[in-house]
């Protein structure tokens, strides 16, 4: 991990991130926000301009502003991941994406760019993560799952070995997927039911 890095979002998901930071041994340089009331964060002063040139995060929870942010950045991107997720030395882990404390992420999964694997998530052997996915605390996907972009993995939800959730789609809390879930669609429930469709 790099040991100096620049936060872009000063919310609540930052201060989450900034502490995997400081646990994993590295400092937060600077933090950006697009909101000239936040002054400070967690004692970090917050501005609105980037005034170094080092690794970023993107510590915003929202899929879509992460991926808008990331694709007119000039920036190099870090990856942040907490010294107590346990993490496959067979997985692979791309620029931007951060893992927190109690993440388990299990060998050949490969998990894109400037994706969230939320605290205490268990990612199994052989998943497929695709760039700016949130994977939320507890959520389970067992072997063999295929995270299609931009998709959110509500908390507690679990998603049964082999199937594929397609690009932007969101999964509710505590959902049990049994089936393959399209682009877009929002499911809910025990077993997953589609109830509507995201807006493109």
């Amino acid at each position: 991990m790099n040991k100096e890095f620049v936060i872009i979002g000063a919310s609540g998901h930052a201060k989450v991130v900034i502490e995997i930071i400081e646990e994993a041994g590295g400092f937060v340089k600077e933090v950006i926000d697009s909101n000239p009331s936040i002054k400070e964060l967690m004692s970090y002063p917050v501005t609105q301009q980037q005034q170094s040139d080092l690794s970023v995060v993107i510590a915003i929870g929202n899929n879509t502003v992460r991926k808008k942010i990331a694709e007119v950045s000039n920036s190099s991107f870090g990856t942040v991941a907490h010294p107590k997720a346990n993490l496959s030395k067979r997985c692979t882990i791309a620029e931007g994406t951060v893992v927190m404390a109690g993440v388990t992420v299990n060998a050949d999964t490969s998990i894109g760019k400037h994706c969230i694997i939320n605290t205490n998530a268990s990612v199994d052997h052989d998943c497929k993560i695709a760039d700016f996915v949130h994977i939320s605390p507890n959520a389970s996907l067992a072997g063999n799952v295929t995270i299609g972009e931009g998709s959110h993995i509500g908390i507690g939800s679990v998603v049964i070995q082999g199937i594929t959730i397609g690009k932007w789609a969101t999964i509710g809390a505590g959902a049990v997927i049994i089936g393959d879930v399209p682009d877009n669609a929002v499911v809910v429930g025990i077993p997953g039911k589609i109830i509507k469709y995201n807006k493109v």
